[in-house]
């Protein structure tokens, strides 16, 4: 009557399964809160720009040193600004990868399956 699920048996791993599924779920969430509550921040022009964002990738702050504020020095300032906004967001990838990678290895997945499936 249940040939195609294997049996009773069957069942028991579906219902195992779809337990170890909620919890990765749970487990995602988790993260993804975390990485939104994490900051990182990304530098330009050594330090004088500064962007704090999210692991996320959601910019929240931005520091300029007043030292670069010239009005002659303003294509300067502003390719400062997408620098250091470019290498917060490149940290925050990282942050994701990292906290990813350590999920992944904490449900016994294989070295380099990606998450979410």
């Amino acid at each position: 009557m249940f040939k195609g699920l294997g049996g009773l048996g069957g069942l028991g791993d579906m219902a195992k399964m779809m337990k170890a599924a909620q919890e990765m779920q749970g487990k995602l969430a988790e993260m993804q809160e975390e990485l939104a509550n994490r900051t990182v921040t990304g530098e330009a022009g050594a330090g004088l720009v500064k962007v704090t964002a999210t692991a996320k990738g959601e910019v929240k702050a931005l520091d300029i040193d007043p030292s670069i504020l010239v009005a002659s020095e303003k294509e300067v300032v502003e390719d400062l600004i997408l620098a250091a906004i470019r290498d917060a967001q490149s940290r925050a990838q990282d942050a994701q990868q990292r906290e990813t990678e350590k999920m992944a290895e904490s449900l016994g997945l294989p070295p380099g399956m990606k998450l979410p499936f």
